[in-house]
């Protein structure tokens, strides 16, 4: 069987389900996020047309650990009810892919929103904030970026979905597929470690994949909401609340260059606040 590495790296190795990382703790994170209830990135056998009534009958089955005050899980929303097993599968991977993806996200905004009007990024052009970014940048960069999508989605499909023409429905995985691995670490992170530390980092990857999905939303959120650049924005409003956040919208939110004008209130901002705090 295989299991999931640090940051999307892989390895191979002998792995139960559900696996020895999806301790109580584990559960309970499992528990809230109900929308990929399925969610575990140790392997599981397969069995085609095999059904869970409910969220109990899953965690009797071990597919999902309970925790306490609810020892036989919890599935508000009734994800669970009548499910396929191959359907919890395929959660398990959307859940592992769309942290990936959120992580990268997340990382993204605060870096480039910290690089932008750089001379070596796309000649200084983008800038404000990161939800604006991509109108600014140039099409070229669209396309190679495009293709390079195109080519992994590709690889992804080829590797871990049941061809359509040959699976008796649509969106299958492959039955020996295990979520999230691709068997992809070429700095070659795994090597050597044992299964404890595989698991470990296994746990950490699925956990900040789930806080990366929130925190991307309230990144995005905010900005959509303000119109200001992240870090500038958190600055003012901790420095002098909402009235200065306010003022800082009021004066920023559509300027030819709202980034440098965020940088230069907040710094008015501090300088105000500690001249404050000097009387």
């Amino acid at each position: 069987s295989q299991v999931t590495g640090p940051a999307g790296l892989f390895t191979r190795t002998s792995c139960t389900f559900p696996p020895n990382t999806h301790t109580k703790n584990m559960s309970c994170i499992c528990a809230l996020n109900v929308v990929a209830k399925a969610a575990t990135t140790g392997a599981i056998k397969i069995q085609p047309g095999k059904k869970y009534a409910d969220i109990k009958e899953a965690v009797k089955a071990g597919a999902v650990a309970g925790c306490a005050p609810f020892p036989e899980g919890v599935d508000a929303f009734g994800f669970f009810n009548g499910i396929d097993v191959r359907e919890a599968q395929r959660y398990a991977d959307v859940e592992i892919t769309h942290g990936r993806i959120s992580m990268l996200a997340a990382l993204g905004f605060l870096v480039g929103e910290q690089v932008e009007g750089s001379s070596f990024l796309f000649d200084s052009q983008v800038t404000g904030p990161a939800i604006d970014h991509f109108q600014q940048v140039p099409g070229l960069f669209w396309g190679l970026l495009g293709a390079s999508i195109f080519s992994i989605e590709a690889y992804r499909v080829q590797y871990a979905w049941q061809n359509p023409f040959d699976a008796d429905k649509l969106f299958l995985l492959k039955t020996d597929y295990t979520p999230g691995d691709y068997a992809f670490d070429p700095l070659n992170l795994s090597k050597g470690k044992d299964e404890t530390w595989l698991n470990d980092m296994k746990l950490k990857e699925i956990n900040n994949g789930r806080v990366a999905m929130v925190a991307i939303s309230g990144m995005v959120a905010q900005e959509l909401v303000n119109g200001i650049n992240l870090i500038p924005a958190d600055e003012v409003l901790e420095m002098g609340k909402e009235g200065a956040l306010v003022a800082l919208e009021k004066q920023c939110a559509g300027a030819p260059d709202e980034a440098a004008c965020a940088k230069a209130f907040e710094a008015a901002e501090r300088a105000a606040v500690f001249a404050a705090d000097k009387l």
